[in-house]
Parts: C-alpha cells; structure tokens; sequence
C-alpha cells in the first residue's frame, strides 16, 4: 500500500486523542495537506447533534470527490459507530467503516481492507499517539462513555456505560509525554467527576490530582467538564490546593430553572448548582465555563428568561450556547410541547449576545494584571506579534493574547512559560508584554 495519509478528525477533543492514536498507528505514512495526494483519508467523526452529524458526512463526501482513484476512505468514530447499519447502506463511497472501539486496529484494517465495529470502546491503556497541535499541551482522556441520563444526550446509546482508565495507565501515558518535552495537560472525558465510580471509587479524580502531582515534569493541567451531580465542594478544595491543577472549572450546567433541569434529568436542582458555582467563584485565580442548551422540549419564555438573567449576572468567564438538537434514543425525542425551530434561533441569539458580554468582561477583566503566558508561536496578525494564552486556559477555546517579541533583549522561545502584564485588548485578542525580569 503506498503510504500518504490525510486524516481529519472533527467534534470534542476526546475525538482528536484517538485521531492521535491512529496517527501512532499509521506512523509509516506520510501525512498530507491535499486530499488529491493521499492514498488513505481518514475522518474521526462527530455524532452528538444534527450539525455535527451533517457537519461529518459533508466532509466525507467532499473529501470522497477530491480523491484519487483506488485510495481508500475510512470513515471513523462517533457518527459511524451511532448509524453504523444505516451509512453502509446509504454511503458507498465509503471503503472501510468503523467505530469507537477499534483505533488502536487501523493499520490491520486498512491492511485487509475491512471494515470492524468492537463491543468494547477503547480506552487507550499504553497506546503510542502522535500529539499533534502542541510542543507542550496534551489532552489526557480519563474514560469513554457516561452512566449519566441527561434527556438530550444520546451518547449513553452509542457508547455505553462510564468505562475508566485505570490510574496506573493514565499515569504512565502522562509520564511518557513528559519525557517527550509535554509539560501541561488537560484532562478530559463525558464526565470527568464520575471518573472511578464505575469501580466503586468516589473520589477518583482526587486521587488522580495527588497521582499527578507526583510526576515531575508537569507545570500546569485542569480538568474539563464537571458533572454537577457529581462534584462535590471535597473535589473543589482539592483542586484549590493544588500545586499543579489550575482553579480552571469547565462545568457545563445546561439549564439553571429547576423545572427544567429535573426535565433534562440532569440530577441536580438549581440550589445544588449554585452552591459549587458560588464556592468556584470564591476561589483566588479562577476561570470558570459553561454551557447552556435553548429550546429544550417545555421550555417556556419564562424558563428562558430566567437562564439569560442567570448567565448574564453571575460572572461566568466563558459560555457556549447551544440550541436544542432533536436526536432519537433519548427522553427528550418522545416529549411532548417541543419548541418551534424559529423560537430556538431566536433564543440561541439572545444568549449569544449575553456570552458574548460576558466574554468582553472576563477579558476587560484582565488588563492590568501581572500573568502566566505560554508563547504557542507567532501570530497571524503581524510579523513582530507572537501569539500566545494564559496558563490556565484550555488551548483554542478561552482565546489568544498577542505579545510583542520586541519587548524584551532576547527572543521570546515557543513554548516556554513568562511572566507577564495584560496591557490591552484588541477586539476579543488580548496583548502584553513579557515581563523583563
């Protein structure tokens, strides 16, 4: 088989740690740019919401009328694995399918050319990957699938239960990046609070913070999406304490009216959530996302109204929105009172222009202040400007603080961590100057 690979991995960051490790497996390949030169295309799907889903098969098949005769396209992940009958049937421009249990196989599938659906998903546990995006960041998954029930969510249909990564594997994959020159981490998973319950543990993610803080080599990590109903203000202090760990909380509530937050079944009312969001807030140096859904079935305007009320006062650094997706196998498809697409449009606007506030805020916020930058490399704005992020934001999504390499005697090297003062803001990019200390 000759070997040029185009690969293309969309949706959630777990998703691009298992693109990461076909790109392990597939090490012997040349990648590509151009979809016309590859004699393999891979795409990792999405198949959480309709726009995802479109978003995937477009891709798929733009990619299809790109390529050249006799190269082979695999389409891969979340989508395949959710309608993986449906898509052999309907999408013959696809040569091999497979789903979310077999990327660590892909070099045997396109070896024989065949397509393999597991039972199981698959957990990494010593899988070599190819880091891609970063000399210094990786993004560490603690588990796949979720025991959570949320109305909307169809990903407990297509990958099952929580299944967690043991301690000791996710320790030795931290510990082999370090050695590789990765010194800041982003731990991820559905549900990263739940992480061990499915072993009768607890307090997993506790006993995660101490293990890392074991390692030496490790700056700086966070851990991404809290579950309400299964964090508890023990976890919180932990994380405050750390050394390592920033006071980086990325907990998507959805909703903050209590009827309807029993109606997605989220486990928690607004009470609960408030008193983790309020002792979030308390803490020194805190950075604290979310996400809310519009349009849920039986959503009224008032319901509405008091979320936008809630999101635009309570301080929040970061909001996603997201509107309503109807998707079969979950509670909400068979509700009743579902909301006109118009409505959710509109509503998805609303609070739109309230995370956009919000967002002007937290940067205004921080001009003045005296931080920790990581330079990722220089900017596409001009010649002189290296782009760079503070070291508790998330890489690509919190956003971008340009640094004028000028300002200090010697250059300012990618990658390395500085001290150093918010000077300004420039539509939603922030600037600085390294600190000549």
């Amino acid at each position: 088989m000759s070997n040029k690979l185009h690969i293309v991995s969309l949706g959630c960051t777990k998703n691009l740690v298992d693109t990461e490790v076909m790109m392990g497996k597939l090490q012997n390949f040349e990648l590509t740019d151009e979809q016309g030169d590859a004699d393999v295309i891979i795409v990792n799907t999405c198949g959480f919401i309709d726009a995802a889903k479109e978003e995937s098969i477009n891709t798929v098949l733009n990619l299809h009328d790109g390529r050249k005769e006799e190269s082979v396209l695999v389409m891969a992940g979340c989508l395949s694995e959710r309608y993986k009958k449906e898509l052999a049937e309907d999408m013959p421009e696809v040569d091999i399918f497979t789903g979310v249990g077999d990327y660590d196989k892909i070099d045997e599938l396109l070896q024989d050319k065949r397509s393999r659906f597991s039972d199981e998903v698959f957990l990494i546990d010593g899988a070599e990957r190819v880091v891609t995006g970063s000399t210094y960041h990786a993004y560490i998954k603690l588990s796949e699938g979720c025991n959570q029930v949320c109305s909307f969510c169809a990903i407990p249909s297509f990958k099952g239960k929580l299944t967690s990564r043991n301690l000791d594997s996710i320790a030795k994959e931290v510990e082999s990046l370090v050695a590789k020159g990765y010194y800041d981490f982003s731990f991820v998973s559905q549900d990263s609070s739940s992480y061990l319950r499915d072993q009768n543990i607890k307090d997993g993610l506790s006993l995660l913070i101490q293990r890392i803080e074991l390692i030496e080599g490790v700056k700086s990590a966070r851990i991404l999406y809290l579950y309400p109903s299964t964090t508890t203000i023990s976890l919180l202090k932990n994380i405050a304490k750390s050394e390592i760990f920033h006071n980086y909380f990325d907990m998507p509530i959805q909703h903050i009216n209590d009827e309807m937050l029993r109606t997605m079944k989220r486990g928690f009312g607004k009470s609960q959530t408030l008193e983790l969001l309020d002792f979030m807030k308390s803490l020194p140096n805190r950075f604290i996302r979310t996400s809310f859904i519009v349009g849920h079935p039986n959503e009224t305007e008032e319901m509405f109204e008091e979320m936008c009320e809630f999101a635009a006062n309570f301080g929040f650094d970061r909001i996603n929105v997201f509107s309503y997706s109807d998707e079969e196998t979950t509670p909400a498809y068979d509700m009743s009172n579902k909301i006109d697409a118009e409505v959710i449009a509109e509503r998805a606007d609303i609070l739109g222009e309230i995370a956009t506030a919000c967002l002007e805020s937290s940067l205004k916020a921080e001009i003045g202040k005296d931080v920790e930058i990581i330079i990722d490399g220089e900017s596409d704005e001009h010649e002189y400007l290296l782009s760079a992020k503070e070291s508790i934001w998330a890489p690509e999504i919190d956003g971008e603080i340009y640094v004028n390499d000028r300002t200090k005697d010697e250059e300012l090297e990618f990658g390395k961590i500085y001290r150093a003062k918010i000077t300004g803001i420039v539509g939603n990019i922030l600037t600085a100057t390294v600190d000549n200390a």
